[in-house]
């Protein structure tokens, strides 16, 4: 099944059914599901799909060839772009569709493929019209190197569409048979990747996924994270002490310096590498009155399936290799897999206000949202209207009964981040205490939402 491609899909057909030709970027990280889009895109559509290879312009022209040899369209041995462009897509009275995936391989060897393209798409004297789809998973070359690159070409492009993971809800229903705990622990392991959750058994316990296909030799996903990493990555040794660092709990720059030894100057070029590639984020905290009680400078691995690999397996390899993998799961991961989720939890959360918000089920008109990170402690949810009313949200996951104290610590927070709490909502995988339940008797501007409700 596609799962939340909408927006994505209608995207693409507003394209198609518009007149004349159009030239489309669709880019996205690995295994986030582009492919699988545009096949669900072009099913009933005709045109051609080619998958450039990571080599010569020579070559990739003699590669384009064979494949258009093998749907019996002939062409000269190593045929130019223009007689390859031209046979990739007949004359028809039907709009075609082409697609070039991984489209930065022809790029970044030839220097004549994007003129040969722009004028392919301009001539209209045989009145063919064709929606080109150019479709890559280097996200950071799309976004830091591609118009510099393609130069005045980019003008000719008509849209440019980034595959975004996709958010829990979407894995809650790959998972329908999971409790919702193991849904967002499943959640935080994998992240919005389908390529991911294809390995996973729906039918299996999270236990059984996680020793079969993260924890064992043998398994589809345990060596996954290096080979992602290898494919983009120069200096593994660099990047490695660096992700270790940030599982380890070290998200400020100087505490990174301090346990990897590097220089300051070092760290910060390849924290921005890994920004680039979407594996860390640097945290930015809700703009409040209180910027004197922020955290500064804060960064974190932001990619789920990272940060379990280096919380649990790069840490723990000796273990990992002694251990089987069940022995290993219950004695490395289990105790700690609901601190781990924690901060996928708030995800959640936030994921669920703003699904409320587009329905416009939520007590302010949501404008703005994001979180708090202060020195005391941690806003997890922030949202506002255009009149600055406000709702703040406490997330728990880790502990078995959300307390009133939990309840007086989030307005203590407020009151330093300086924002106004007209609507104070809490969020529990677990019990609430008693006064609680008094009190949204009493205040209300006070929910209890435990991690049933989140649908």
């Amino acid at each position: 099944m596609l799962h939340g491609r909408i927006n994505e899909l209608r995207y693409l057909n507003n394209f198609y059914e518009k007149s004349g030709s159009q030239m489309v970027v669709v880019y996205g990280q690995k295994g986030v599901g582009k492919t699988r889009l545009l096949k669900e895109f072009t099913k009933d559509k005709p045109g051609f799909f080619y998958q450039c290879r990571e080599c010569s312009e020579r070559e990739q022209q003699y590669q384009w060839g064979q494949e258009l040899g093998n749907q019996h369209v002939r062409v000269l041995r190593f045929p130019d772009f223009p007689e390859l462009l031209d046979a990739s897509c007949k004359e028809s009275d039907i709009k075609q569709v082409l697609v070039i995936d991984e489209f930065q391989y022809i790029i970044k060897n030839s220097s004549t493929f994007m003129n040969a393209l722009v004028a392919f798409v301009n001539n209209t004297w045989n009145k063919r019209e064709v929606l080109v789809v150019l479709l890559s998973s280097s996200t950071s070359w799309v976004e830091n190197s591609m118009v510099k690159k393609i130069g005045e070409a980019a003008y000719e492009l008509s849209g440019l569409l980034k595959i975004r993971q996709l958010d829990f809800f979407q894995i809650r229903d790959a998972f329908p048979g999971y409790s919702m705990e193991d849904a967002v622990m499943l959640y935080g392991i994998l992240g919005g990747v389908p390529l991911l959750w294809r390995y996973m058994n729906p039918k299996y316990s999270l236990e059984k996924n996680i020793c079969e296909q993260l924890l064992a030799d043998y398994g589809g996903l345990r060596y996954e994270c290096e080979r992602l990493l290898t494919e983009e990555l120069r200096e593994l040794s660099v990047y490695n002490s660096i992700l270790s660092a940030l599982a380890c709990g070290h998200h400020k720059l100087n505490d990174i310096y301090q346990h990897t030894g590097f220089s300051r100057a070092k760290i910060s070029v390849y924290l921005k590498n890994l920004m680039e590639l979407e594996l860390i984020e640097k945290v930015f905290s809700y703009d409040t009155d209180g910027r004197e009680n922020v955290q500064k400078g804060v960064y974190r691995i932001s990619n789920h399936f990272v940060h379990f690999y280096f919380t649990y397996i790069y840490a723990n390899r000796n273990m990992l290799d002694l251990l089987e993998p069940e022995q290993f799961y219950r004695t490395a991961i289990k105790p700690y897999l609901r601190y781990y989720s924690a901060p996928y939890f708030k995800q959640v959360c936030l994921d669920y206000l703003l699904r409320r918000g587009q329905k416009e089920d939520l007590p302010i008109k949501l404008t703005q949202y994001g979180e708090w990170v202060g020195k005391a402690g941690n806003i997890d949810v922030i949202l506002q209207d255009e009149s600055d009313e406000t709702l703040i949200g406490c997330c728990n996951f880790e502990k078995p009964m959300m307390t009133y104290e939990d309840y007086e610590w989030l307005i203590f927070l407020a009151s330093k981040a300086k924002i106004r709490t007209d609507h104070i909502w809490l969020f529990s995988s677990g019990r609430f205490d008693e006064k609680l339940y008094l009190e949204e008797k009493v205040k209300k501007n006070l929910k209890l939402i435990s991690i049933q409700d989140i649908k």
